[in-house]
C-alpha cells in the first residue's frame, strides 16, 4: 500500500474529510481538499516534514504512513525477501502450515525482533480474549512503538523472586 493509500485509509478510519485533514496540516482552507486529494491519489508525494504533520494529525507514527511496496503479491514477496536478507526472517513449516520464524543466530536482530513480535502477539491475544477493543488494538498498531512502552500496553511477567518480595512486603504492612 503506497503512502497515499495509507493516508486515505487512516483519514477515513478517523472519520476526517480531506479538507479537514488538509487544514490540520496547514494548507489553506480553500485548497486543503485538493492538496489532500493529490497526496491520496499519488499525484504528489509528501516530504518528510509533511509526513510528520500528517502522522500527528492522524494520531499515528510516521512509520505507519511510510510502508514498503506491498500493493501486489509480488511486491509483498520482495518485501519478505528483503526482511530475510536484512533481519534473518526465515520461512518454514509447522504442522503442515507455512510459517515465518526468526533466526536465533542473528544475535541482536533476533532479540530485537523477538521482543517486538512478542509485544504484538500479546496485544493480539488481548484482542482475541476481549481484554481490549479493536479500536484499542488498532491504536496500539498505528502508534507503534510509542504505545508499546506505555503502562497498560505491555504484558510484564514479574520474576518469582520479585513476586515473593512483593508479597512479603505487603504482609509487613498489615
Amino acid at each position: 500500500m503506497a503512502i497515499g493509500e495509507r493516508i486515505h485509509f487512516l483519514r477515513n478510519l478517523r472519520g476526517m474529510t480531506q479538507k479537514y485533514l488538509g487544514t490540520l496540516v496547514g494548507f489553506p482552507e480553500k485548497t486543503a481538499d485538493v492538496r489532500m486529494a493529490q497526496y491520496e491519489s499519488g499525484t504528489r508525494t509528501p516530504k518528510a516534514d509533511l509526513t510528520n504533520k500528517l502522522a500527528q494529525a492522524l494520531d499515528v507514527s510516521p512509520k505507519a504512513l511510510d510502508l514498503p511496496d506491498i500493493d501486489s503479491y509480488i511486491g509483498l514477496m520482495h518485501t519478505l525477501f528483503a526482511l530475510e536478507d536484512m533481519y534473518g526472517l526465515k520461512i518454514g513449516e509447522i504442522d503442515g502450515e507455512v510459517c515465518l520464524r526468526l533466526d536465533k543466530s542473528r544475535g541482536s536482530d533476533f532479540h530485537n525482533l523477538f521482543d517486538m513480535l512478542t509485544s504484538w502477539q500479546a496485544q493480539a491475544a488481548k484482542l482475541e480474549a476481549g481484554e481490549i477493543t479493536k479500536e484499542e488494538y488498532d491504536q496500539w498498531r498505528y502508534r507503534y512503538p510509542e504505545l508499546a512502552s506505555k503502562p497498560g500496553w505491555v504484558k510484564v511477567t514479574p520474576s518469582q523472586e520479585f513476586s515473593d518480595m512483593l508479597v512479603e512486603s505487603l504482609k509487613e504492612t498489615e
